[in-house]
């Protein structure tokens, strides 16, 4: 009966996403605000994939109408907390009798999200630990949920989305959100990634407490951290501070180790009182091939090259082109969006100037979608490099992405 009824609730707020669609196609006003509040309505309750789609379309700023992505924001910061005696349930299936762990739990969540909230508790030993519990049930539904949501995603072909990259990115968010359920694998990719920044001084990733964690909770100390939504209104030396390890970090993890932690919303960064960054949520983490980073590279220099056709080639190459005839045309716009960005010396993210340039990019892209065709193999990459860029507008970065960028440049021209 409860799997009936999520389908029903999931059917009927992708009828109304799909109304919404269909009268904007038709020349139409539609009430994005509305159908946000709607979504995020039905979404914190449900959790679940549906939940965390609308979280991932929530990072796409220069696509969705501002009025949607305001209310689908929401679920990374205020989702609906699931009630204490359910999630009490997980944890007594975990641990048995919880007062022979832990001094105290706290029952009130500090952090809800899509597949699990998080609880804040005491040992015997006096340590302050987070406990990551997943939403009880949620391994049941998680393959029904999946269907109604690629029922859902279908109404992208109303844009000329192709197909093939509608089932791409229903194959990413399947498989991503299968292993996010995994916390054993979380807790292992947790301790990698303390393990290969234990030198570096500016970063701060939680240790996890391995004899706590089992296949639906995770157990790590406590870090204490300003989140970095909430850093917008920090002086502006913190911010920077922050911004520039962000940069510097993403950037080692992708041309050093080969691997990117892939999900970059907000609620997964924070600063601490020292001005480090602390990163949360290792539930995502993916490899990334030399080969396909070289090919983002070239297709990098041909636009700040402003040279179309070495863009189209290096789309061809990527396997992103279809159809006849390339728009050239939309590669020297998008050029011209995105080369100030790459200019000498030091640039404001925070431009809204490059914001507008890339909102009124947006419907050109999606009537060139019947020869445009993202590549599947680039998909997450591409999403999460776009999740960050945001968090550095958030941050109001000023970054000299034209030195950063001059040795990864050279590195991808070698043979």
């Amino acid at each position: 009966m409860r799997e009936r009824g999520r389908t029903r609730r999931l059917m009927g707020l992708g009828a109304r996403t799909g109304g919404a669609l269909l009268k904007t196609r038709l020349g139409g006003q539609a009430d994005w605000r509305s159908l946000g509040e709607a979504l995020f309505e039905g979404l914190s309750e449900l959790k679940g994939p549906a939940m965390k789609l609308a979280q991932i379309m929530s990072q796409w700023d220069d696509l969705l109408p501002p009025d949607l992505v305001e209310e689908l924001s929401r679920l990374q910061r205020q989702a609906e907390p699931m009630p204490w005696p359910r999630i009490r349930e997980t944890l007594v299936t975990q641990y048995g009798e919880l007062d022979s762990h832990f001094q105290e739990i706290e029952e009130r969540p500090f952090a809800s999200a899509s597949m699990g909230q998080v609880h804040r508790a005491v040992t015997h030993d006096g340590d302050t630990v987070v406990l990551k519990i997943q939403y009880p049930g949620l391994d049941e539904v998680l393959e029904s949920d999946l269907k109604q949501v690629k029922r859902i995603m279908r109404l992208g072909r109303w844009f000329k989305v192709p197909q093939a990259r509608l089932d791409a990115l229903f194959e990413e968010l399947a498989a991503g959100l299968r292993k996010e359920l995994d916390y054993l694998a979380e807790a292992e990719a947790l301790s990698r990634y303390r393990e290969r920044y234990r030198n570096e001084p500016r970063l701060v990733i939680p240790e996890p407490l391995c004899e706590l964690t089992g296949k639906h909770v995770l157990a790590m100390r406590f870090v204490e951290g300003t989140p970095l939504r909430e850093l917008e209104s920090a002086d502006d030396a913190t911010r920077q501070k922050i911004a520039a390890t962000l940069a510097d970090w993403v950037t080692e993890e992708l041309f050093t180790y080969g691997e990117l932690h892939a999900d970059p919303h907000a609620g997964n960064f924070a600063a601490d009182d020292q001005g480090r960054l602390v990163i949360y949520d290792f539930g995502a983490v993916i490899p990334v091939p030399e080969a396909r980073l070289k090919a983002m590279m070239q297709l990098l220099e041909a636009t700040l090259a402003k040279d179309p056709m070495a863009m189209d080639e290096a789309l061809l190459k990527m396997g992103g082109r279809q159809g006849q005839g390339a728009p050239l045309s939309l590669y020297k716009e998008s050029a011209d969006c995105v080369a100030p960005l790459f200019a000498p010396g030091k640039q404001n993210f925070d431009d809204v100037r490059v914001h507008r340039r890339l909102r009124e990019l947006t419907p050109k892209v999606w009537a060139a979608m019947d020869r445009l065709q993202p590549p599947a193999d680039t998909l997450l990459l591409s999403r999460t490099l776009n999740g960050h860029y945001w968090n550095l507008v958030r941050l109001g970065a000023r970054l000299d992405m034209h030195a950063r960028a001059q040795p990864l440049l050279a590195w991808a021209r070698e043979a």
